[in-house]
């Protein structure tokens, strides 16, 4: 595989909320990727990130306040985390520009949309909630899995593929073509006990986005794999639903990591719903 010419090079911008890490590849029109529970910079699978370049935008990818590299203080909340990431983007000086977010990355850029709806041109939603869900009941075993300070190989395919020998083959090697990207600093425990306290105040519902979706007027797309378990794909239709101008995509024999799964075939659903608002 042939990485991008930029990909590893990682620089730091001064913000509101500290010095934050942050790694940009290709050129063209902006798009900032928002990252998963205890992911940085370095947890995106290269391929997913060579294919997004290749549709001719820039890729930027960042850890926020107190995660991998960045300096500042990880907050408790999901509205605070999306204030670190405008505070990143207007470092940048990004005045319009796309988000992806995944997973809890997802619940930050929909804070973010209700935040700054003039400067998010779109939304993609990728395995992510509205928070609040009631109508799902959470799994045991998931939590069990999700909570071991270490997990290993067979915990991330549990929690982020599908049980199909398909679904676990590409799980394997989507961590074989992380494994290869030289890595930062992991997660700190007192960020990870940040975005716990976030996620807790966000599926409770004291800082859930739900209520507020119809407020979300950019177009937005929502995607998830079917097979789901660690935020069930019932919070993505809901967000489909809610929201004015959204589109809802599901992926068969997937699960929380569908988006490295089907990595040519989610990138071009994204290219064709970019370029369907250009």
């Amino acid at each position: 595989m042939t990485l991008p010419p930029t990909h590893g090079v990682v620089k730091h911008v001064e913000t509101s909320v500290g010095q934050l890490a942050y790694r940009i590849d290709g050129d063209g029109e902006p798009m900032l990727l928002c990252q998963r529970f205890k992911g940085t910079i370095d947890d995106w699978d290269p391929a997913f990130v060579e294919a997004l370049v290749a549709t001719g935008r820039r890729i930027i990818r960042f850890d926020n306040a107190g995660i991998g590299r960045s300096k500042g203080t990880t907050p408790s909340s999901m509205p605070e985390m999306a204030d670190g990431a405008l505070a990143f983007a207007e470092a940048l000086a990004l005045d319009s520009f796309d988000v992806l977010g995944w997973s809890l990355g997802g619940e930050v850029a929909q804070w973010m949309a209700l935040k700054a709806p003039t400067r998010v041109r779109s939304m993609i939603f990728a395995g992510t909630s509205p928070g609040a869900i009631s109508e799902v009941a959470p799994d045991p075993e998931v939590a069990s899995v999700k909570a071991k300070p270490q997990q290993n190989e067979a915990d991330f395919l549990y929690l982020f593929f599908g049980d199909s020998d398909a679904s676990l083959a590409a799980g394997k090697a989507s961590l074989g073509r992380v494994a290869a990207v030289s890595a930062g600093p992991a997660v700190s425990e007192a960020a990870i006990a940040a975005q716990q306290a976030a996620s807790k105040s966000y599926g409770a519902g004291p800082d859930a986005s739900r209520p507020r979706l119809g407020e979300m007027a950019m177009p937005i797309l929502v995607a998830n794999g079917n097979r789901d378990r660690m935020l069930p794909p019932f919070g993505s239709f809901v967000i489909a639903r809610d929201a004015p101008n959204a589109k809802l995509v599901l992926y068969p024999d997937a699960g929380h990591a569908f988006l490295f799964q089907y990595v040519d075939e989610f990138v071009a659903e994204i290219d064709r719903f970019l370029r369907a608002i250009a």
